[in-house]
Order: structure tokens, then C-alpha cells, then sequence
């Protein structure tokens, strides 16, 4: 089985014919910003065998954030959505806000997770850095076990720092 590309506005097209609309991003990502007929199924969820309710007539559209995430994990949506026909929104909600559709934003929301991480070692490597010139080398080495945790994250797929943030008060809502 594959896929077919549509545009957001055949989505929304689709979606007004009866289609279902899924959102696979993370769930804080939705909370800041989703696509009002998309309903949440993150793609963790897929990742741990849940599976959608739908019939050989169903039309399933999944959309992310740009589109990489639906291309990327193609085979595992369409696993989770069979038998329906699978439709990927091209260019995910970016491409939805970019054609002049409608998205419900809520500005209160904290930053999505990976961006706090991107934000925290990005500080932390450049701190390391700078305090590594002016005050003592010993300060690489805080740059270095950034650099070893994002590595490790990256391998694994566990990153402790987002983790750590994900518990912090401004991500508790």
C-alpha cells in the first residue's frame, strides 16, 4: 500500500468530505499549534503499536510539522491507519499556515520540547566555550559532555536533557 501527497488546501477539501485529519507530532507540539479538524495520535504511540479505527472506506490524512516526519515513518503510518487510504498533508502545517488555512495557536504553551533542548545545549556549548578561553580549560569540558549527551541521544533515541526539561514547572500544564 502507499501514500498519495496532497496539497493542504485537497486536505482541507478532503477533510469537509469526511476524511480524518491526524496530527502525528508530539503532544506539546499540538497544545502550541494545531490544525483545528486535526486530531492528536502522536507518532510515539504508533512507535508502541496503537492503531487507528478505520475501514477499507476510510481516507486517513496524516500531517507533522514539515512533512519529514510523515515521509519518514511512511510504512509505520500506513500500518497504523490499514486498511483506509492513506493521504500525507505535503509540507505538514507549515505549508498549511503558508496556504492561508487556519491553525489554533496557543501562544501560552511552553517552546516544544526539542527546541528547549536545542536552546539548553546550545548555551551550555557555548558557556563551555567561552568560559574555557577566559576563565580555565576545564570549561571545555562542559562543551564536551554536551557533545557526548546529544551524541548519545542521538544514538539511542533516550536524551536525558529533554527529560530533565520535560519535568521542569513551565512544562507542567
Amino acid at each position: 500500500m502507499t501514500a498519495e501527497n496532497v496539497s493542504p488546501k485537497a486536505a482541507l477539501a478532503l477533510v469537509e468530505q469526511g476524511a480524518t485529519l491526524i496530527d502525528i507530532r508530539d503532544a506539546d507540539e499540538y497544545a502550541r499549534e494545531h490544525i483545528p479538524a486535526a486530531r492528536l495520535f502522536p507518532l510515539s504511540a504508533m512507535e508502541q503499536g496503537a492503531m487507528l479505527q478505520a475501514t477499507v472506506d476510510s481516507v486517513v490524512i496524516f500531517h507533522c510539522q514539515s512533512g519529514n516526519r510523515t515521509r519518514n515513518n511512511l510504512s509505520r503510518l500506513i500500518a497504523a491507519a490499514a486498511p483506509a487510504q492513506i493521504k500525507i498533508v505535503d509540507g505538514g502545517i507549515d505549508a498549511w499556515r503558508q496556504a492561508g488555512l487556519t491553525t489554533v495557536k496557543d501562544t501560552s504553551q511552553p517552546l516544544p520540547l526539542m527546541r528547549q533542548v536545542q536552546i539548553a545545549a546550545g548555551v551550555l556549548i557555548l558557556l563551555g566555550v567561552v568560559l574555557g578561553y577566559s576563565v580555565s580549560n576545564a570549561f571545555f569540558l562542559l562543551s564536551g559532555f554536551v557533545g557526548a549527551g546529544l551524541t548519545f541521544a542521538g544514538i539511542t533515541g533516550f536524551c536525558g536533557m529533554a527529560r530533565l526539561l520535560a519535568i521542569m514547572p513551565w512544562n507542567r500544564r
